[in-house]
């Protein structure tokens, strides 16, 4: 029997009716001929609920028992969800991310899947049952929870589709697709019916809120294709897949701004070999993403590094640099939050020119200014005042002309 891996967000389950509305749909699929496994996210809020009662209680709390904590909502969903397809005569049988067979290292709050046993879910899939798996978690080789953050139960679901060897996988959220931009920023953004990897990877980690990053990386890896789609209604999504050469003929994909980013000044160093690598490996030991970087020309002895970090990771970013300043002569961190990065993406830029010319001729006109510039292959990334972000990301919409087919 062919199988598919579906995964409901936390909107799609957070209430009774709808959580009968993803059972009859799980029905259906069923009913069609497929073999079965549900993702489930916690209910929209929970997550959030629980960190504000460990924090309530404890400001830094544990990591270790923040993961024990927040393993508890997607429990929940899957619980339930497993009720409700047993209400409807489905028979169906709810896992944890240990009983499921997930296997993650040992970083608390963020851990990486390092394997999968996926027995358990073969045999119940084998007597016809179907599976609901939390996602979002795992277990350590040392019998620890583990929780995957951020975009979690998309890791989990595509994880799962890569072990099984599912025929499709869809990841069903509350909006219809990838969009050529966020439509509530830009009314005339354009759902996409494909879009590549590549694409999709550094859309995620721009800013588009569909996917995150770690999620598309992994399908990448494994060639899972996925459908981003709606649980609220029935129309086609957005397939994910591997880049295919008519892909090219489109110059830019689409548009981005990520709000969640603080800009790092580390200035007055040392300029001489070894004080970049000083600062960045300790940044890395700290488990603090960094993203762009760019480094001034050193004069007189003297240089700056500037680069961003996500806001949640700020304080920890300045914290672990004081010593390094100190053990490489000195220096100054300076931190400014009210910045975002915009992002144009398409996998046509590796064939057509421009590109860039045409994003800084916008912004311009608009009478935004750039601050930092980076660029890849397939992506132009600027950083600009929050405060004109969206203004920003409307402007490069209009400019590349992706209101139109």
């Amino acid at each position: 029997m062919p199988r598919i891996v579906q995964k409901y967000g936390g909107t799609s389950v957070g209430d009774v009716e709808r959580i009968r509305n993803v059972a009859e749909r799980i029905k259906t699929s069923r009913a069609e001929g497929h073999q079965v496994v549900v993702v489930l996210s916690a209910r929209a809020g929970v997550t959030n609920e629980l960190i504000a009662r460990a924090r309530a209680l404890c400001p830094e709390p544990s990591e270790r028992e923040l993961d024990q904590l927040l393993a508890i909502g997607e429990q929940e969903s899957i619980a339930l969800m497993a009720m409700a397809l047993q209400g409807i005569s489905v028979p169906a049988v709810s896992y944890t991310g240990a009983q499921a067979g997930i296997f993650t290292d040992r970083v608390h709050t963020k851990a990486k899947i390092k394997m999968i046993n996926a027995k358990p879910v073969e045999r119940d899939l084998a007597e016809g049952r179907v599976v609901i798996v939390a996602g979002f978690q795992g277990i350590d080789e040392d019998g620890h929870i583990t929780t995957l953050g951020r975009g979690g139960s998309d890791l989990t679901a595509i994880a799962l589709a890569a072990a099984i060897k599912a025929d499709r996988c869809e990841i069903y959220t509350d909006v219809d697709g990838v969009y050529t931009a966020d439509p509530r920023v830009v009314r005339t953004a354009r759902k996409l019916d494909e879009i590549s990897y590549d694409e999709m990877l550094e859309l995620a980690s721009s800013g588009s809120k569909v996917m995150q990053s770690r999620s598309v990386e992994f399908a990448k890896k494994y060639r899972v294709a996925f459908e981003v789609r709606s649980s609220f209604n029935h129309n086609p999504g957005t397939l994910v897949k591997e880049e295919v050469s008519y892909m090219e003929k489109v110059v830019v994909r689409g548009v981005a701004a990520d709000k969640d980013q603080t800009k790092v000044i580390v200035s007055n160093i040392a300029d001489k070999p070894g004080s970049a690598a000083k600062v960045f490996r300790a940044l890395a030991a700290a488990n603090v993403n960094v993203d762009m970087i760019v480094q001034n020309a050193g004069r007189h002895g003297i240089a700056n590094l500037t680069f961003t970090v996500p806001q949640a990771e700020t304080a920890r970013a300045a914290k672990v640099l004081k010593p390094v300043l100190a053990e490489i002569g000195g220096g100054e961190v300076t931190v400014h939050e009210r910045i975002a990065k915009l992002s144009v993406v398409g996998v046509g830029m590796k064939t057509h020119s421009g590109v860039a010319a045409t994003l800084f001729q916008a912004l311009a006109d608009a009478g935004i200014n750039i601050d930092l510039i980076s660029t890849s292959e397939i992506k132009i990334s600027v950083v600009v005042d929050l405060e004109r972000a969206d203004e920003a990301v409307r402007a490069a919409h209009a400019a590349f002309a992706l209101d139109k087919a």
